[in-house]
């Protein structure tokens, strides 16, 4: 009965750890998302300020994976070269050592009844009273953080040294420990899927006494190394920058774990050297904590010469099926756990879509005058469904208005660029018509406005410089051409100058093509208001 007890609060603090983590970085990316962005854009461009971006900024939010994200993001649109992104993906792994920092300076310390708990009332009323607002996400955090430090209470009180305690076997002992307790804490990570509760474990295994501090020490080695399953699984069906990303993280977090392994001796007694200089409490939990940040560093230090060619070999990975048209190379299920990096991911997809539409109907153009008609779409039917498919898993309930807004806005984009792509298949039907026809002064019109229509179009394509939307004059302009050329061919087939088959087949081309310019139009200009600052 008493070793339930005590398997219930283990499984109990456990729940509550996770549910507080998810809640706490839940409410920390929602609060700081854009600013999250802002930081890591201004202040990567060198390997010792991408480091310390890494560092801060994972260390604010709480969450490596909203900082890989991130990252990912910036190389994507060409903000980052990834090999300065790697120095961010690196500065994350150092800053998530944080979260040990927080459980044994202050988890293992916090009055439950004093602290914890209202912590948990304050946040939620923040969270009741401040709906879609960053109170709400502030309030969201507070309480997770409540929640955390409650679920760390009942974790001591499952391994408690008061006689009633939750005992645990030893795994192996002899040459073999270590390896097994590595090997259990890379096990607990990867089924927990957070290092962040196996390191909680951990700590308060060491600080109630249930674990020796070399045996912590391997666990929490092997939590650094669980994590590369949880990159790897998180790669599946991802974007190539983000499998690139993955690899990254995971030759880090295997090399340092393997060095901390060959010196972890000489390490054990370097950090309680350290310890003593930085004046830090004499427990095992803050001993461990300071052993995880410093094989992180020094991890860091052992990537510093090999950052370079590590970024050339993953660069040439992942690129065959992945880059290929239709494929999405900005949405996954990573960049989805941030909702305004989503929108900011989203919108770089948009304007691929963008491209294959308005070269569709460039190429339709281009078949009306006799040249060959384009064969394929392109990839965008499956690259439009990829978008919906994207869209459909995001999390409204997380969103601020500013960012449902855009994403409401993104949406109404790809509904112009689909009318677009749509009609811009129709443009080439009137090309037998035109090569059939005889009046060189229509023709002469004919060529002039589709010539426009054509420059137009190249000036709305989103993957060109300059792109802007038409300016009033522009469409005017091009409307009255259109309505000109209308009444020609009107007048054409009416006296017998043009067959009515031809007519009617030159007019459904420049409707088409009217209608592909419009949409385009309407789309830009949209992209253009949403354009970060």
């Amino acid at each position: 009965m008493i070793e339930g007890i005590g398997v219930g609060a283990l499984l109990g603090g456990l729940g509550l750890f996770l549910l507080g983590m998810l809640l706490m970085t839940d409410g920390l990316k929602q609060a700081a998302g854009p600013a999250l962005g802002r930081l890591l854009s201004s202040s990567t461009q060198t390997r010792l300020r991408g480091l310390l971006s890494g560092i801060t900024v994972t260390a604010v939010v709480q969450s490596s994976s909203a900082v890989t994200v991130a990252a990912i993001g910036f190389v994507n649109a060409g903000l980052l070269t990834f090999s300065q992104s790697l120095w961010v993906l690196f500065g994350a792994n150092v800053g998530t050592t944080m979260t040990g920092w927080l459980v044994a300076l202050v988890g293992f310390k916090i009055n439950v009844d004093a602290a914890a708990l209202p912590l948990i009332g304050l946040g939620m009323a923040l969270r009741l009273t401040g709906a879609d607002t960053r109170r709400a996400a502030i309030g969201t955090a507070l309480t997770g953080f409540g929640v955390l430090f409650l679920g760390i209470g009942f974790l001591q009180e499952a391994f408690a040294i008061d006689g009633t305690s939750l005992r645990l076997p030893a795994l192996a002992s002899g040459w073999l420990e270590v390896p097994a307790y590595v090997l259990a804490g890379a096990l607990l990570t990867i089924l927990m899927q957070s290092s962040s509760a196996s390191l909680a474990v951990t700590l308060t295994l060491a600080h109630t006494g249930s674990l020796s501090f070399t045996v912590a020490a391997a666990m929490v080695i092997g939590a650094n190394i669980g994590t590369s399953v949880t990159a790897v699984l998180a790669a599946i069906g991802a974007t190539p920058n983000a499998k690139r990303a993955a690899a990254a993280h995971v030759l880090f977090n295997v090399l340092t774990a393997a060095v901390a392994l060959v010196l972890l001796p000489w390490l054990l007694d370097g950090v309680d050297l350290l310890g003593d200089l930085l004046d830090l409490e004499d427990s095992p939990a803050t001993g461990l904590a300071l052993f995880h940040s410093v094989f992180n560093v020094l991890g860091v230090a052992l990537m510093w010469p090999l950052a370079d060619r590590m970024a050339a070999q993953l660069r040439q990975r992942f690129r065959a099926v992945d880059e290929a048209e239709g494929q999405p190379r900005y949405l996954d299920q990573n960049v989805a756990s941030v909702p305004s990096l989503a929108v900011d991911a989203l919108r770089r997809e948009v304007f691929r879509l963008g491209r294959i539409a308005i070269a569709r109907a460039r190429g339709g153009l281009a078949g009306l005058q006799g040249q060959p008609l384009p064969g394929r779409d392109g990839g965008y039917e499956r690259l439009a469904q990829a978008v919906q498919t994207f869209v459909a898993g995001l999390s409204r309930a997380s969103m601020s208005e500013t960012t449902a807004a855009a994403l409401a806005a993104l949406l109404r984009v790809q509904h112009y660029y689909d009318n677009c792509h749509e009609r811009g298949a129709g443009i080439g039907a009137g090309r037998q018509a035109l090569a059939a026809l005889a009046d060189g002064s229509l023709r002469l019109r004919i060529t002039d406005l589709a010539r426009e229509a054509d420059d137009l179009l190249v000036q709305l394509d989103p993957s060109q410089s300059p792109f802007a939307p038409l300016a009033p004059q522009q469409a005017e302009r091009f409307d009255a051409g259109y309505e000109a050329l209308k009444a020609a061919l009107l007048a054409a087939g009416a006296d017998g100058r043009l067959p009515i088959a031809g007519m009617d087949a030159l007019l459904r081309s420049f409707s088409d093509l009217r209608r592909s310019v419009q949409q385009a139009a309407k789309a830009a200009r949209l992209l253009d208001q949403l354009s970060p600052a």
